[in-house]
């Protein structure tokens, strides 16, 4: 028994894999084990593929499916399953990480299964290396960065909420970044036309991946947009 090993949660960005830190990098070539979050429902993990040429040679890849709904008890289940998972790599004494995409402790998988701070100190030591997330690269095509000057920015995680609440939080800003618009965005898109923001908003897809596109028009934007995709919300000036 070496004693128990070292959880590092590693955020590994927008999608580039020459945007990992120079930290995140570094632990990753010395963990013998990698998890990775996953949907239930495939057997790919976008955050394995841009880490893929930062791990060390022989990596053991574990991929920890999360299920997409809404059902407490089944998230419940899955939370414990995987965190009980990477217990059993911890206690055997083998530093591990868990790669996420964005940053870990920003509406991540990463923070389901993190224990709560009251038993925290009971656990096997954890530590979080940030990573960089897709607003700053995705405000380039608009040369003229949302936090300029005196501007409000509003960043809205979750396109998919209640239309009166992103009204309202859209209202109180001057610039407006909306992540997660891969969900109803139809409902979206029409949203920013009743409010007049459609003209000032860009529409990003997978930013320094394969099949990066850029729409300034929002009627020319997918349907059915990919996960990684973001709007950036212009307000026109008075």
């Amino acid at each position: 028994m070496n004693g128990i090993g070292t959880l590092y949660g590693i955020g590994v960005g927008p999608g580039d894999p020459e945007l990992l830190t120079l930290k995140a990098a570094r632990v990753l070539k010395t963990v013998a084990v990698v998890f990775a979050a996953s949907s239930s429902k495939n057997d790919h993990s976008i955050a394995q593929a841009i880490v893929a040429p930062h791990l060390r040679p022989g990596a053991a890849i574990t991929r920890l499916p999360f299920p997409m709904t809404r059902d407490r008890a089944a998230l419940d289940a899955a939370w414990q399953a995987n965190a009980a998972a990477m217990a059993d790599v911890l206690a055997a004494g083998r530093d591990a990480a868990f790669i996420t995409l964005g940053d870990p402790l920003l509406y991540s998988t990463f923070g389901y299964i993190l224990p709560p701070p009251s038993v925290a100190h009971a656990g096997p030591p954890d530590r979080h290396h940030p990573g960089n997330h897709l607003v700053s690269g995705g405000s380039r095509p608009h040369r003229d960065p949302p936090g300029r000057g005196r501007r409000k920015i509003c960043w809205w995680l979750r396109a998919w909420t209640r239309p009166d609440r992103l009204e309202r939080a859209l209202a109180a800003a001057d610039n407006a970044v909306i992540l997660k618009t891969y969900r109803r965005f139809p409902e979206l898109r029409q949203l920013l036309v009743t409010l007049d923001l459609a003209r000032g908003t860009t529409f990003v897809t997978r930013l320094g991946l394969p099949g990066e596109a850029v729409e300034r028009d929002l009627e020319r934007a997918p349907e059915a947009p990919p996960y990684l995709s973001l709007c950036l919300v212009k307000r026109p000036k008075e």
